[in-house]
């Protein structure tokens, strides 16, 4: 099974925030099925507010999970390693 770390978008209209979770890469986004919710993105307030369970985040690395371009970008912000 290959796994993906991505952004899932929850919210409403111009007030977004995102969860970032493991997902199966054959499942989409909006069929709503993903295996661990890791933390959450919310670009709306200010400074925007990034949280992430780093155990879960590296267990699912050692796992072969690979993140996603945008969740890549943000790790390396909040200065969370990826190993």
């Amino acid at each position: 099974m290959s796994v993906k770390i991505k952004l899932k978008r929850m919210g409403k209209k111009h007030q977004p925030y995102y969860r970032l979770i493991a997902i199966d890469s054959r499942k989409s986004l909006s069929s709503g099925e993903y295996l661990d919710n890791l933390g959450f993105y919310n670009p709306a307030v200010k400074p925007a507010a990034f949280q992430v369970d780093v155990e879960k985040l590296q267990k699912w690395r050692q796992h072969g999970a690979l993140p996603s371009e945008r969740v890549a970008k943000l790790l390396q912000k909040s200065n969370i390693a990826l190993k």
